[in-house]
């Protein structure tokens, strides 16, 4: 493969040595089978780069490297690994609107909107675990007149990290920081869809750990991602992605009894009570729900409020707002500094969300706005329709599957006790999105909704420091906080003396 015949696309500058796929050890090398991947820009359906595709030889050598490589590196100080956290994140800010360009190509989601955004957390991610991994702390233990008792936090050894495609750059960033922060050693694997954003950090860090300390491996998930999961030197997989793909992860990893992190799918409710519908409130309940479905990444998200559970009292006015503002958005080519949502990722999503639409405008679902958009042979990119529907129940197949894309479900309640009942009626517990003045009523809904990340009056993503996992079936362990990366990236030793 001959990557010095395209540096740019579309004037976006591509990244260099990283497109051979794999980072092992130190080095830029291409995969030992000579395997390659086209990435596709999901707006306009050209190719913008090959990449290499590795297989489990690849693996094998990432992890190999990762494993020689862990002892010196969990030997290191925490502050020290800190600061090389911190320093990535710097070079990142450097370089954030070629980042951001790259990530608005492969993803589709936008570059004001969504791209430049996630550029920025990404940055800010790295620098927040820099900062605070030096609580890397154990405990003393009080146990008695001639002892002395206390806990170190260990890492656990070699991380194996995949990430999925809707937020490729912030998600790896935190595996990162968990990872390399609690001294660990890591190979991570990107998306096949979107790898280059990752790629081109990596090519940033290239000189800034130690030889065998970060590997990057690129490749589809039964020849790279699968091989990774299921070999015995990898003592923890962090994976973010499908339930049905977490399910196999959380199989292989059974198997050999390692460690596992899984952050999967959710079909989140969106609760609004009547307060929240009033004059001075309105545009701002309006926008939040629109933020929460998470309209502007295409409802590409885990943590999309696609379950709208609205008031009654308040549903003539709210809906109309609501599909005015929703008919504003801008949907276009993802590099288009004027576009608001962009594109779906692929073909075979883009089909899976027509096909939900479809399913319900056949089965009656009344729809508040938007449209089924062209099949996929006839697209001229993978543009969605954002879709409200109502006149359907919390039982449809549109309100209980997570359908990954700008499809909100909309459903009146009057009774408190019913809609709380109807927003755990899933087998997802991943977030949950709760808009009233009521603290009382507030503080009823947090109590009893079985979800592991909660926003009141807040529509936004996570925030480095947060605490951010699924209940049920929407994951296992925690992410984005100190506490998560301590619990999920180290395991307690206790020592005890006899004096």
């Amino acid at each position: 493969m001959n990557t010095s015949l395209k540096t740019t696309y579309e004037g976006v500058q591509l990244p260099t040595v990283g497109l051979v796929g794999n980072f092992i050890n130190g080095e830029w090398c291409k995969p030992i089978g000579g395997k390659t991947l086209a990435v596709i820009n999901p707006s306009r359906l050209d190719t913008i780069a090959d990449v290499g595709a590795a297989d489990k030889r690849d693996i094998d050598a990432a992890v190999a490297a990762a494993k020689a490589a862990f002892p010196k590196w969990r030997r290191k100080a925490a502050r020290e690994r800190g600061a090389l956290l911190i320093e990535f994140g710097n070079r990142i800010t450097a370089n954030a609107e070629e980042i951001a360009k790259i990530l608005a190509a492969e993803t589709g989601n936008a570059l004001r909107t969504q791209s430049r955004p996630e550029v920025a957390s990404t940055a800010e991610v790295l620098r927040y675990y820099g900062g605070v991994i030096a609580e890397q702390k154990g405990e003393t233990l009080p146990l008695g007149p001639g002892l002395f008792s206390y806990t170190t936090r260990e890492p656990l050894g070699v991380v194996g990290a995949i990430i999925p495609w809707n937020s490729p750059l912030v998600l790896a960033a935190v595996k990162i920081g968990m990872s390399l922060g609690t001294g660990n050693t890591l190979v991570l694997k990107p998306a096949e869809d979107a790898p280059l954003a990752v790629i081109r950090i990596a090519e940033l860090a290239a000189d800034l750990f130690p030889a065998g300390v970060f590997n990057v491996v690129t490749g589809e998930g039964l020849e790279a991602g699968a091989p990774l999961t299921a070999h015995p030197d990898v003592a923890k997989i962090s994976f973010t992605g499908s339930h049905e793909v977490g399910q196999k992860v959380a199989h292989a990893v059974a198997d050999r009894i390692g460690h596992l992190t899984l952050e999967l799918g959710g079909k989140s409710p969106c609760i609004v009570y009547a307060d929240a519908g009033t004059d001075a409130m309105l545009d701002t309940t309006v926008s939040n729900i629109i933020a929460a479905m998470r309209f502007a990444r295409q409802g590409q998200s885990c943590t999309a409020g696609s379950r709208l559970f609205l008031h009654a009292s308040i549903w003539d006015k709210v809906m109309s707002r609501l599909v005015a503002k929703v008919n504003a958005l801008k949907v276009g080519d993802a590099l288009d500094e004027t576009t608001d949502i962009g594109a779906v990722i692929n073909a075979e999503r883009y089909a899976a969300v027509c096909g939900f639409i479809k399913e319900a405008m056949d089965s009656g679902a009344k729809v508040e706005t938007g449209k089924l958009p062209p099949e996929v042979a006839d697209a001229k990119g993978y543009f969605p329709t954002p879709v409200i529907f109502t006149g359907v129940d919390n039982t449809w197949r549109i309100a209980r599957e997570e359908v990954f894309g700008p499809v909100l479900v909309a459903i009146s309640w009057t009774d408190e006790k019913e809609v709380l009942e109807m927003a755990n009626d899933t087998h997802y517990g991943l977030a949950a999105y709760i808009f009233t003045s009521d603290i009382g009523a507030a503080m009823r809904a947090t109590e009893q909704l079985d979800a592991g990340w909660i926003q009141v009056n807040r529509a936004g993503g996570q925030i480095p420091g947060m605490s951010y996992g699924g209940a049920k079936q929407s994951g296992i362990g925690s992410e984005y906080s100190i506490e998560g990366a301590l619990e999920s990236y180290t395991h307690r030793k206790s020592v005890t003396f006899g004096v």
